[in-house]
């Protein structure tokens, strides 16, 4: 079922209202849907790279919307909606231990969830459930979301579709080997 939903979003590539299509896939994934729209962006921005960024932009803007509605499902609509849609993700056993412990942890699960391959719609209704301030969780998605999507706009506009294979096998693990370093930096900062 995985495999003939990421050859459908693929599809959406060569459609004439690509942009619309991404929008919507980029704006249901940060809430429900389980394909990333990268697996949109890449074939777009092939097949036209003049329009790399604007593409980039528009992915940004609507999984930020997006995530706009994972948060509100999280705060408003927790145990009706929140919930199942985690549990259908695998991730229903860790929802209670990870409550605890996500506020304290301020903006970096949204910033590591909106860089990497994590499913940002776990921590979407995550920080709606827990209460995160509303400031902190949007600012801190245009950022890592536009972070991720211009890297790989600006990669395909640059480098072409030679670098095709790297983002769609590599870049997620490079991602989270970047953050990693990055926050081991942050904590050697503080405790050396």
């Amino acid at each position: 079922m995985l495999r003939s939903l990421y050859d459908w979003t693929i599809s959406l590539a060569a459609h004439p209202r690509a942009l619309w299509a991404l929008a919507i896939v980029a704006f249901i994934e940060s809430s429900v849907f389980p394909i990333p729209p990268d697996a949109l962006m890449i074939p777009m921005i092939i097949a036209a790279p003049r329009r790399a960024f604007l593409i980039a932009t528009v992915a940004t803007v609507a999984s930020v919307l997006g995530g706009l509605l994972g948060y509100a499902i999280g705060a408003l609509a927790f145990d009706s909606l929140g919930f199942p849609i985690l549990e259908a993700l695998g991730k229903g056993d860790a929802v209670l231990e990870f409550n605890d412990r996500f506020n304290s942890m301020d903006f970096w699960p949204v910033l590591i969830a909106g860089l990497t391959p994590f499913p940002y719609k776990v921590i979407t209704i995550m920080s709606g459930w827990t209460g995160l301030p509303l400031t902190t969780f949007l600012v801190t998605s245009v950022v890592a979301r536009a972070g991720r999507f211009f890297l790989v706009a600006g990669l395909l506009y640059f480098f072409g579709a030679p670098i095709r294979e790297f983002i769609e096998r590599r870049l997620g693990l490079m991602t989270i080997l970047f953050v990693v370093l990055l926050l081991g930096g942050f904590l050697a900062v503080r405790f050396l």
